[in-house]
């Protein structure tokens, strides 16, 4: 599935119906950063839709996320034990728009930042991260989804 970030026309909703829509939204993202932060790598990707895809700039080129994310994720949870270390992701200043097609395009920052076995955390990145949200059921699984670093725009 290619989903645009651009162009479909949003959907104004009443209050209730927004502030319900943007509180399922906060869930969501606490609930996968929780997984990606807990190494939870099968739990993690099945917060996105099968044929979702991820644009990273660590990355070559966009990857299809459940099929190409799993060894990315385990490496970097390795990477991060052997370095006695433990990276966190936090999001913050959400923006929610829902669209005549159901989906949500959401925009927020995102931090990444280290906690060292020895010392307190500092901040590894702040990036610009743009999802497509869509219904899975009773769930928002992300069909693509843009992250871009702060300090490269």
């Amino acid at each position: 599935m290619t989903v645009e970030l651009v162009g479909t026309a949003e959907r104004t909703l009443p209050g209730r119906e927004f502030a319900a829509l943007y509180a399922q939204a906060q869930r969501f993202y606490a609930h996968q950063m929780r997984l990606l932060d807990a190494h939870d790598t099968e739990s993690w990707a099945e917060t996105f839709a099968e044929d979702a895809l991820l644009q990273l700039l660590s990355l070559p080129g966009p990857v299809r996320a459940r099929a190409g994310l799993d060894g990315y994720v385990r490496a970097g949870a390795a990477r991060q034990r052997r370095a006695g270390s433990r990276l966190h992701h936090w999001v913050g200043m959400l923006d929610v728009r829902p669209q005549a097609d159901g989906s949500l395009h959401t925009r927020c920052s995102a931090l990444v930042y280290v906690t060292p076995s020895q010392g307190g955390p500092r901040v590894l990145y702040v990036c610009v991260m743009e999802d497509v949200l869509v219904r899975f059921g009773d769930e928002w699984r992300i069909a693509h989804r843009r992250v871009t670093r702060d300090d490269l725009a």
